[in-house]
């Protein structure tokens, strides 16, 4: 609406500005997909407001028998919450580890079922059941999701329509160090300790690195974070904490 009143307002000086507007209001919405931190489309929560010392620890892409037990045993050690959105497939394949995440004072978000890129998010019914099964297979496990992480944080206009009938509110990121899934974790640490702020969401992933080798550089990678988080100043808080908004209840 702003972009077509200063095109009217534009056309009445000089018929050629009133495009400028129009364009600019276009090119936003071909990038804003790939904005995680920008709601233009809908309200999403990117970051938190408590102005404390506090960030918000969240893996997506689990859970993995060959991973996640490794970083739940780590998480205990650090005595840090952290939010998993997971992908709805997997976790109807690995249920234990649903549980196993729960019963450690974790919590859980939807994050797709199949977390299929790029295609689901220009067809709104391939999005809603993907969301909604994602839903029922947490159900089954006694979660109810109420935090919704877009795969890869795209957003279009018909998500917000689709995670307000499923009621979910949207979480992205504001910290993040590129690991494409953890297809890129050399210096994973460095990136992520050289960046985090206060009231950051900090986004990691418990997904398969490759290889046992890759593994083990991936845990030692995420204990550098978790034991150098104290050392900027900064504590680990439920993602809850961070946001004022639940990410989840018990069935």
């Amino acid at each position: 609406m702003i972009a077509f009143a200063l095109a009217i307002v534009l056309g009445i000086v000089d018929l050629r500005l009133a495009a400028v507007p129009l364009t600019l209001f276009l090119m936003m919405c071909a990038l804003a997909p790939f904005l995680p931190r920008t709601g233009f489309f809908f309200p999403l929560i990117s970051r938190g407001h408590t102005a404390r010392p506090m960030v918000a620890i969240t893996f997506d892409d689990g859970p993995d028998p060959a991973t996640t037990p490794l970083l739940l045993d780590l998480l205990a050690k650090y005595r840090i919450p952290a939010t998993f959105f997971v992908i709805g497939l997997r976790a109807a394949q690995y249920p234990q580890l649903i549980r196993q995440i729960i019963s450690q004072g974790h919590t859980v978000g939807n994050h797709s079922f199949h977390h299929n890129r790029y295609r689901m998010f220009w067809q709104p019914a391939l999005l809603a059941r993907e969301i909604a099964n994602t839903q029922m297979a947490l159900l089954q496990l006694g979660v109810i999701p109420v935090a919704f992480r877009p795969p890869v944080g795209i957003t279009t206009p018909a998500m917000g329509k689709v995670l307000a009938a499923n009621r979910l509110y949207a979480v992205n990121f504001s910290c993040r160090a590129f690991d494409r899934g953890n297809r890129r974790i050399d210096r994973l640490a460095e990136k992520i300790l050289s960046h985090v702020k206060a009231d950051d969401i900090v986004l990691l992933h418990d997904s398969h690195p490759g290889g046992k080798d890759r593994i083990r550089q991936w845990i030692g990678e995420i204990e550098k974070i978790l034991a150098g988080l104290p050392e900027k100043g900064l504590s680990a808080v439920p993602l809850s904490r961070l946001t004022g908004q639940p990410v989840m209840h018990r069935d």
